[in-house]
């Protein structure tokens, strides 16, 4: 992940609303409201206070804020303590935070020639392990 603002030559600002696709091949950060696709071969950091709807694709995807939809990284996810994903996701690694929100469907360690993804009817539903539970992590099916 990016750590410096320097990594980061695309920034969307607090004070920004885009609706759309982004493409990008370098690290960006979100901090404002974004709402459609973005599809990157670096890392997207979704800030704190920031809200994204819609899919992404990326290398590596840090959520401190709120995302709607499903985020597909290809090295790793990021739920921060402040993290609130509603939508499914897939990645090599996933790192939880206490306090993290997660209501969808995970899928980690899965090589990129298994990137189907499932349909939700095929899934049964079933209950997080008490021990997710007891941390301070939530996780619901949908």
């Amino acid at each position: 992940m990016a750590d410096s603002k320097t990594d980061f030559p695309t920034t969307l600002g607090p004070d920004a609303t885009f609706k759309g696709e982004l493409t990008f091949e370098k690290s960006a950060r979100l901090l404002g409201k974004f709402e459609g696709q973005i599809t990157t071969k670096g890392d997207l950091t979704i800030g704190d206070g920031a809200l994204l709807t819609g899919n992404v694709q990326a290398s590596t995807v840090q959520v401190e804020g709120r995302v709607k939809g499903n985020l597909n990284a290809k090295s790793k996810v990021v739920l921060t303590a402040s993290a609130y994903l509603e939508g499914d996701l897939q990645t090599a690694t996933l790192e939880v935070a206490d306090g993290a929100v997660l209501i969808g469907r995970c899928m980690v360690g899965v090589s990129e020639k298994a990137s189907h993804v499932v349909p939700r009817d095929a899934v049964p539903q079933v209950g997080p392990p008490k021990s997710v539970k007891e941390k301070g992590v939530a996780i619901a099916a949908k």
